[in-house]
């Protein structure tokens, strides 16, 4: 998958890595769709930073999750 190219396909799949990543209990209310395609940079450097980590403290879990809530539609 090139992660490279803006697509609601590609913002699919970081978001459900990201949902994973974190073990969102809340994860089902963070859909894909929710999110413009403009933000799609913000979403794959979010996305990058996320997965290049072993382990999340709570305090970084809840700042992905407080930047994915700045990220979605309003």
């Amino acid at each position: 998958m090139d992660l490279t190219q803006a697509s609601a396909a590609n913002m699919e799949y970081m978001i459900e890595a990201i949902k994973t990543k974190l073990r969102m209990a809340s994860g089902a209310a963070m859909q894909a769709s929710s999110f413009p395609l403009e933000k799609y940079e913000d979403l794959f450097d979010l996305y990058e930073m996320v997965l290049s980590k072993e382990h999340l403290s709570i305090s970084e879990v809840e700042a992905v999750a407080s930047e994915l809530g700045n990220l979605r539609k309003s």
